[in-house]
């Protein structure tokens, strides 16, 4: 269990599946009321998390990253609820692959609205809050292919790209509060939305990971757990790689 998340509020985007679930999960094991942010959320007799040994809490509620008042309104329902935020994790991303001779104005705006602008306005709307507190962890979930590019990605390495450049400037402003940013670049992840690949193309990537084998979403929420912890109190503005060495 990871020291110190008992009574902290942690907000995770994109939390109702994939990464995002297995971080909701890893956070309210080791102690934190958590709010999943996401657009499509479990209906109300679905079983949303699986794991018996929760110590926090879990919240699901419906938001709009790309919208302004979506994301302020459920800030503000936070806020109402635990009267802080101490973690947000900006994870909410899509993809709409498409070579750019071909990506049309409507797979670039949807993605970079999503996954760029969303951690935009997330961040900005609990900024404040942190600021008076003078604490915070933020951490931007961003993709290797934002550091080494991808073919067929313009789209997407360009958010996750814009990520990076994001989260070294926030950690310059903010770090005078004791906020800190950080960045976690995921390779290949085995969630539903890598799913839609090829068998041929995820051969390939494990082909390319000196470890063999994709990543589970597990591995990345114990990098979040990490940035989190005590143990990451004098770390901000950094990226760090869980890809199992694919970016080398």
């Amino acid at each position: 269990m990871v020291k110190g998340l008992e009574n902290k509020t942690a907000i995770v985007t994109g939390g109702c599946r994939g990464i995002g679930k297995a971080i909701v999960e890893r956070l309210a094991h080791d102690g934190a009321k958590v709010f999943a942010f996401d657009y499509v959320i479990p209906k109300p007799d679905e079983v949303f998390i699986e794991e018996i040994d929760i110590k926090g809490l879990v919240k699901c509620i419906q938001v709009d990253v790309t919208q302004d008042n979506s994301v302020n309104n459920a800030v503000q329902e936070v806020m109402n609820d635990t009267g802080r935020i101490d973690i947000l994790i900006n994870n909410a991303g899509i993809t709409r692959d498409n070579l750019l001779m071909r990506m049309s104005e409507t797979e670039w705006d949807s993605v970079l609205n999503t996954n760029l602008k969303g951690a935009f306005l997330c961040t900005k709307a609990v900024s404040r809050i942190m600021m008076n507190q003078r604490s915070g962890r933020i951490i931007n979930m961003g993709s290797i292919v934002g550091s080494i590019g991808n073919a067929g990605q313009v789209n997407y390495s360009s958010s996750k790209a814009g990520l990076i450049g994001m989260t070294k400037s926030l950690a310059k402003e903010l770090g005078s509060r004791n906020i800190l940013v950080n960045l976690i670049a995921p390779g290949y992840v085995i969630t539903p939305m890598t799913e839609k690949l090829t068998d041929e193309q995820k051969q390939l990537y494990i082909n390319n990971i000196p470890l063999k084998r994709g990543a589970l979403p597990k591995d990345i929420a114990n990098a979040v757990a990490f940035f989190t912890s005590d143990d990451s109190a004098y770390i901000t503005g950094q990226v760090m790689h869980v890809d199992g060495g694919l970016a080398i």
